[in-house]
């Protein structure tokens, strides 16, 4: 399940996704995007705890973070 994603298009590579994140598991691609930049990305999406922390900094907005759903316990 993909928890962090990330408009590739829209980044602008300014890294503090990257400075931010707690499980360094952001890096700049080695690809350039459709404006010139080298957009963040994901290395390992297992790793990624939801904290967020890099939607919070990033400046353009550009990251979404998803939380996985926690198993519900039903009353009976």
């Amino acid at each position: 399940m993909m928890r962090i994603i990330i408009k590739e298009d829209y980044c602008k590579g300014c890294s503090l996704c990257i400075a931010f994140c707690p499980q360094e598991i952001i890096q700049l691609a080695n690809r350039l995007n459709r404006n010139g930049y080298r957009p963040a990305e994901v290395l390992d999406q297992n790793k990624c705890t939801s904290c967020a922390a890099c939607a919070r900094m990033c400046p353009d907005s550009v990251i979404s973070v998803f939380r996985p759903e926690k198993n519900k316990i039903k009353a009976s």
